[in-house]
């Protein structure tokens, strides 16, 4: 069943709340810093509260959202993820600013896990990974356009005015996924007091589960590896200018974009696990390109930014695919399945930036090492899950919906 066009639209701006919570901001921590008298480190702190927040607030939302339904969880942390802006917007320090964000992040967590187990909720195999990536034109465009908007409404506003545009946004979210989306978890298929962490633990004994989480996992961290060092690469090393990077960050962004418009188009007639497969040998032997390239000596700038861009747009193929495979089984506990996955992406990415720095800003070798690595690592997790597989996966069926059940849903 397919879900009503509000429907996928609520789900986008849910899945949003990522990279809108991080991104968008990115380009008054100078003035941020500047206003507080504090180091660049403790701005950047503000950064990495939110991401931690958005990490592990989803192991917090996703056994909630499957013992009480996914609505409660989600109104709630829309609610709380208005005032923490809000507060965001009169904090007083800078320390408090930190505080704030993280508890933006918790909050803003809530909507990207129970915008997965909404998917899961309702469809299943080809069908979910088609709408995932639609999810993903979100993914993609968002990191484009947040930091623009946050760029130019500076000149309009300051850096508080932006965490009060930020509440609004999310008020406005908040209305329409009261008014527009209804319950898509049916009491009979709820977790009972107490089978939180069972269901963690079941997840995490399932081969299956854990090898696509990886898969999402590894994918993420070669995309932190491209984000935490390609502005120092291009650059730093190869002299364009801050404006030249930006607009090729963007094409790599549009890049995913496409791939996720193609999968979209695909995945019907290859499956899921054939377009995963796809995605994750391409990816992979762009970063292995790419770290032949960068050890062969200075090959300038056309021999990098195409592996760049392969690395980066076949993550339209790689998360829709890997996330729709890794839910296949878990109808029962999809709020949970959904917490790990979105903790493995933050975890994994959050690994990959220090790895970058290793070695300084003087060499492109550490990040093509962590592009290639992460790669070559995503290909044998792919092996695994499809060693794990015990049935015919791509031939699943949404789960049932009865007429009363469809009424009820939207």
């Amino acid at each position: 069943m397919r879900p009503p066009l509000r429907v996928v639209v609520i789900l986008g701006a849910l899945s949003a709340f990522g990279p809108l919570s991080v991104d968008f901001y990115l380009p008054a921590l100078p003035q941020l810093t500047s206003d507080f008298n504090a180091s660049a480190s403790a701005g950047q702190a503000t950064l990495t509260a939110c991401v931690l927040g958005l990490a592990f607030g989803q192991l917090a939302a996703g056994p909630f959202s499957d013992r009480f339904g996914r609505r409660p969880p989600l109104l709630a942390g829309l609610a709380l993820y208005c005032a923490a802006s809000l507060g965001c917007a009169v904090a007083p320090s800078i320390w408090v600013l930190v505080l704030l964000r993280l508890v933006q992040g918790l909050s803003g967590a809530a909507g990207i896990v129970v915008a997965r187990s909404v998917v899961r909720d309702l469809t299943s195999g080809a069908a979910a990974a088609r709408l995932f990536s639609i999810l993903m034109l979100v993914l993609g465009v968002v990191p484009i356009v947040a930091p623009l908007a946050g760029g130019g409404l500076l000149r309009l506003t300051s850096w508080r005015g932006l965490f009060v545009i930020l509440a609004a946004v999310d008020a406005a979210i908040l209305v329409a996924t009261a008014l527009g989306l209804r319950e898509t978890l049916p009491a009979a298929r709820r977790r009972r007091r107490g089978e939180a962490s069972t269901g963690f633990a079941e997840l995490l004994h399932d081969r299956r589960f854990v090898s696509y989480a990886t898969v999402l996992g590894l994918a993420f961290g070669a995309m932190f590896s491209y984000i935490a060092g390609s502005s120092f690469v291009l650059q730093d090393l190869y002299g364009i200018s801050p404006q030249l990077y930006g607009g090729i960050f963007a094409l790599n962004a549009l890049g995913i974009v496409s791939c996720s418009l193609l999968n979209r188009r695909l995945v019907e007639r290859v499956g899921p696990a054939g377009m995963l497969q796809i995605g994750v040998l391409a990816g992979a032997a762009a970063g292995t390109t790419l770290l032949a390239v960068v050890l062969v000596g200075d090959v300038g700038l056309p021999g990098i930014l195409p592996c760049l861009f392969v690395v980066v747009a076949t993550i339209g193929l790689v998360i829709p695919n890997s996330t729709a495979l890794a839910l296949t089984d878990y109808p029962h506990s999809a709020g949970a399945a959904s917490a790990l996955l979105g903790a493995s992406q933050f975890v994994l990415g959050a690994l990959a930036a220090p790895l970058v720095g290793l070695a300084g800003r003087g060499s492109p070798v550490p990040m093509a090492l962590a592009i290639a690595l992460f790669g070559a690592g995503s290909v044998l997790a792919v092996a695994v899950a499809r060693r794990a597989d015990t049935g015919p996966v791509l031939e699943l069926q949404p789960v049932p919906i009865t007429p009363d059940q469809g009424a009820s849903r939207w």
